[in-house]
């Protein structure tokens, strides 16, 4: 089937709308929908190709004829691609030095020595910093008799944990929060103008802040990550000065924005599932299927772009190079094929396969420390608060690919 011809290649159903506030509520049923027409839909208004199924986007994820990125082979303009604005460039140059967005060799380089630094250890070593900080807060939420879940819980925990791996001084953390909002605002799909501008403005203050740190670090190193980055090194291989900016930001935009969401989410959705919450209160020892559980059910990143860097086929459909593919995480998510019965919640689900947390060689290195953080504060709250409730039905965030709440009121007792 030839590609440009998109006329005759499935098209999403109109309920697929990611910027309706009735899909961004609950947008499983149209993903339903999705899987029902096809394993690869073309939609026009972003320009990309929509895989909704499992398999698919477990094995594209692994694909090699695809990349994060196509400059290690072309240029803009060999690409078929508009160069981005001059405007936005701080932006792209954060962006575009983090392994998230690099192919290899570099990814493999800059991995390969972040790796020394971001070892199993050193996440074993903060769990007791971790689960005392998820006491604290929670404890402070208690005294309060209630507050806003998100702000008091969800967001604090996580960026301190990076702020603390990376030796982020406590009084300089207050910006840490907006700068990474502002950044993140460019991964929705078309981003207006405004958003352009606050995650450049980001950019240059959160590399700038970075730039200052970094050479202190090197004068004075210490047992914290950044000294890490600056030490690691690898058959003559060092980060670049850029390199260890862009993945600092990278670890802390991953590193506690999944985090943060998958918190208010999964809460809210055990508050909506009473029987499930009541089975947890129950048995804690639970918490590890059940973090695992709701970051399927209700998953943080929604969506996974990919750039075609060689032509590839799925279900007979053509995709050229140059293309972009959406990679649906939450559909693959809900995929009955893989998932029993998956618009249920089952905090006991023992085969969950989920890819909330990517595949392939971009998968993500923070895992294991979004799991230890997951866990440390759902432990907290089931001590602390056994009886904690909602007060009030959140409002969602006007945002697709990111998927998270404005807030989320609690009372306690």
């Amino acid at each position: 089937m030839a590609v440009n011809d998109s006329a005759h290649v499935a098209q999403p159903p109109s309920a697929f709308d990611p910027w309706d506030p009735a899909f961004l509520a609950d947008p499983y049923p149209a993903y339903a929908e999705l899987r029902a027409r096809g394993r690869v839909l073309y939609y026009e208004r972003t320009d990309q190709w929509l895989i909704p199924h499992h398999a698919d986007v477990s094995a594209l994820l692994r694909d090699r004829r695809l990349g994060r990125t196509y400059q290690h082979r072309f240029s803009h303009e060999d690409f078929g691609r508009t160069p981005p604005p001059p405007e936005h460039e701080p932006f792209h140059t954060l962006n575009d030095h983090g392994m998230l967005d690099l192919e290899p060799p570099d990814h493999t380089r800059i991995r390969r020595l972040v790796s020394k630094a971001f070892t199993p250890r050193t996440v074993e070593r903060l769990k007791p910093y971790v689960d005392g900080l998820a006491d604290d807060l929670v404890s402070a939420l208690v005294e309060a008799g209630g507050g806003d879940l998100l702000t008091d819980v969800a967001e604090p925990l996580p960026v301190a944990v990076i702020a603390e791996m990376l030796g982020i001084p406590e009084s300089d953390r207050g910006p840490l929060r907006p700068w990474s909002a502002d950044i993140c605002g460019m991964y929705e799909l078309n981003p207006s103008e405004e958003t352009a501008a606050k995650a450049v403005r980001a950019s240059v203050e959160f590399s700038d802040y970075l730039r200052e740190l970094i050479a202190q670090r090197r004068k004075e190193p210490g047992e914290d990550l950044i000294s890490g980055l600056i030490a690691a090194h690898d058959e003559g291989d060092r980060l670049t000065e850029q390199e260890m900016i862009s993945t600092c930001v990278l670890l802390l935009n991953a590193g506690h924005e999944a985090t943060v969401n998958a918190t208010v989410n999964g809460w809210w959705a055990l508050f909506r599932n009473p029987g499930q919450l009541a089975a947890l209160r129950a048995d804690h020892s639970l918490v590890p299927s059940a973090v695992e559980e709701l970051m399927r059910y209700d998953t943080p990143l929604q969506l996974f772009e990919r750039w075609v860097l060689d032509e590839i086929e799925v279900d007979g459909t053509v995709i050229p190079r140059g293309a972009e593919i959406a990679m649906l995480f939450g559909s693959a998510n809900h995929d009955p094929a893989v998932f029993s019965d998956p618009g249920t919640l089952d905090l006991t689900r023992r085969d969950n396969p989920h890819i909330s947390f990517s595949a392939g060689i971009h998968y993500c290195i923070g895992a294991p420390l979004a799991r230890v953080e997951l866990a440390a504060s759902m432990r907290a709250l089931l001590e602390k608060a056994p009886g904690l409730r909602p007060a009030g039905r959140p409002e969602r965030k006007p945002n697709f690919v990111i998927r998270g709440l404005q807030g989320l009121s609690v009372e306690v007792g």
